[in-house]
Protein backbone atom coordinates (compact mmCIF):
# COMPACT_ATOMS: atom_id res chain seq x y z
CA UNK A 1 0.00 0.00 0.00
CA UNK A 2 1.10 3.67 -0.68
CA UNK A 3 1.97 5.60 2.05
CA UNK A 4 -0.25 8.31 0.11
CA UNK A 5 -2.30 9.06 -2.86
CA UNK A 6 -3.10 11.75 -5.26
CA UNK A 7 -6.12 14.03 -2.47
CA UNK A 8 -8.70 14.09 -5.29
CA UNK A 9 -8.59 10.13 -6.41
CA UNK A 10 -11.87 8.07 -5.54
CA UNK A 11 -9.87 5.38 -4.19
CA UNK A 12 -7.18 7.43 -1.88
CA UNK A 13 -6.99 5.58 1.88
CA UNK A 14 -7.41 9.50 3.38
CA UNK A 15 -10.38 9.60 1.84
CA UNK A 16 -11.86 6.08 2.86
CA UNK A 17 -10.64 7.06 6.94
CA UNK A 18 -12.85 10.69 6.52
CA UNK A 19 -15.87 8.46 5.05
CA UNK A 20 -15.81 6.09 8.14
CA UNK A 21 -16.24 9.26 10.38
CA UNK A 22 -18.34 11.86 8.12
CA UNK A 23 -21.89 11.42 9.33
CA UNK A 24 -22.63 13.05 12.34
CA UNK A 25 -23.19 10.43 14.37
CA UNK A 26 -20.76 7.63 14.06
CA UNK A 27 -17.98 8.56 15.71
CA UNK A 28 -19.87 9.15 18.60
CA UNK A 29 -21.46 5.80 18.67
CA UNK A 30 -17.95 4.47 18.50
CA UNK A 31 -16.79 6.30 21.29
CA UNK A 32 -19.72 4.87 23.07
CA UNK A 33 -19.15 1.50 22.17
CA UNK A 34 -15.55 2.30 23.69
CA UNK A 35 -16.71 1.36 26.83
CA UNK A 36 -17.76 -2.40 25.40
CA UNK A 37 -20.96 -3.98 24.75
CA UNK A 38 -24.24 -1.99 24.49
CA UNK A 39 -28.04 -2.16 23.60
CA UNK A 40 -29.31 0.12 21.16
CA UNK A 41 -31.84 1.01 23.31
CA UNK A 42 -29.23 2.36 25.80
CA UNK A 43 -27.12 3.79 23.45
CA UNK A 44 -30.26 5.63 22.30
CA UNK A 45 -30.92 7.18 26.14
CA UNK A 46 -27.32 8.11 26.31
CA UNK A 47 -26.31 9.59 23.59
CA UNK A 48 -28.13 13.06 23.51
CA UNK A 49 -29.92 14.82 20.47
CA UNK A 50 -29.58 11.46 18.26
CA UNK A 51 -33.30 9.64 17.41
CA UNK A 52 -34.04 6.66 16.96
CA UNK A 53 -34.21 6.53 13.32
CA UNK A 54 -30.57 8.16 12.73
CA UNK A 55 -29.09 5.90 15.39
CA UNK A 56 -30.74 3.00 13.73
CA UNK A 57 -29.05 3.90 10.02
CA UNK A 58 -25.41 4.78 11.96
CA UNK A 59 -25.80 1.00 14.08
CA UNK A 60 -25.97 -0.45 10.07
CA UNK A 61 -23.53 1.79 8.58
CA UNK A 62 -20.97 0.77 11.42
CA UNK A 63 -21.98 -2.44 11.24
CA UNK A 64 -21.46 -2.70 7.51
CA UNK A 65 -18.04 -0.82 7.59
CA UNK A 66 -17.11 -4.02 10.19
CA UNK A 67 -16.74 -1.21 12.73
CA UNK A 68 -19.03 -3.40 15.22
CA UNK A 69 -20.40 -6.22 15.84
CA UNK A 70 -23.61 -6.95 16.37
CA UNK A 71 -24.60 -9.48 18.90
CA UNK A 72 -28.31 -11.32 18.92
CA UNK A 73 -28.91 -13.13 21.87
CA UNK A 74 -31.98 -15.47 20.81
CA UNK A 75 -32.96 -16.48 24.46
CA UNK A 76 -33.85 -13.22 25.40
CA UNK A 77 -34.67 -11.49 21.75
CA UNK A 78 -32.30 -9.06 22.43
CA UNK A 79 -29.36 -7.51 20.50
CA UNK A 80 -26.46 -5.99 21.01
CA UNK A 81 -23.49 -4.03 19.94
CA UNK A 82 -19.69 -3.64 20.74
CA UNK A 83 -16.70 -2.64 18.88
CA UNK A 84 -14.84 -4.92 16.32
CA UNK A 85 -10.99 -5.50 16.60
CA UNK A 86 -10.71 -2.55 13.39
CA UNK A 87 -13.14 -0.34 15.09
CA UNK A 88 -11.22 -0.67 18.41
CA UNK A 89 -8.33 0.14 16.64
CA UNK A 90 -10.27 3.61 15.68
CA UNK A 91 -12.03 4.55 18.29
CA UNK A 92 -8.87 4.05 20.45
CA UNK A 93 -6.44 5.32 18.32
CA UNK A 94 -7.79 8.69 16.01
CA UNK A 95 -11.13 9.03 17.51
CA UNK A 96 -9.36 9.32 20.80
CA UNK A 97 -6.34 11.40 19.60
CA UNK A 98 -9.18 13.62 17.88
CA UNK A 99 -11.49 14.12 20.84
CA UNK A 100 -8.21 14.78 22.90
CA UNK A 101 -7.36 17.57 20.16
CA UNK A 102 -11.36 18.78 20.89
CA UNK A 103 -11.09 18.68 24.68
CA UNK A 104 -7.53 20.90 24.36
CA UNK A 105 -8.73 23.43 21.80
CA UNK A 106 -12.19 24.21 22.37
CA UNK A 107 -11.84 27.11 23.77
CA UNK A 108 -10.09 28.26 20.58
CA UNK A 109 -12.48 26.78 18.39
CA UNK A 110 -15.31 28.58 19.86
CA UNK A 111 -13.91 31.55 19.89
CA UNK A 112 -13.20 31.54 16.01
CA UNK A 113 -16.50 30.46 15.34
CA UNK A 114 -17.68 33.41 17.63
CA UNK A 115 -14.85 35.90 15.94
CA UNK A 116 -16.82 34.93 12.29
CA UNK A 117 -20.02 34.69 13.63
CA UNK A 118 -19.73 38.82 14.44
CA UNK A 119 -18.84 39.51 10.71
CA UNK A 120 -15.12 40.68 12.10
CA UNK A 121 -13.77 37.41 10.86
CA UNK A 122 -11.93 36.19 7.21
CA UNK A 123 -13.20 37.40 4.73
CA UNK A 124 -14.79 40.65 5.94
CA UNK A 125 -13.41 43.41 3.97
CA UNK A 126 -13.47 45.93 7.24
CA UNK A 127 -10.78 43.77 8.50
CA UNK A 128 -9.05 42.48 5.13
CA UNK A 129 -5.20 43.89 4.88
CA UNK A 130 -5.07 43.99 1.27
Amino acid sequence: MKDHCPPFTADCAVRLAADLIAHTWDPVVLMALRAGRRRRIDLLSDIAGVSDKVLTQTLRRLHANGLIKRIATPADRSVAYELSELGGSLADGPLAALGQWAIDHVDEVLAAQEHHSTGTGIGNRATATH
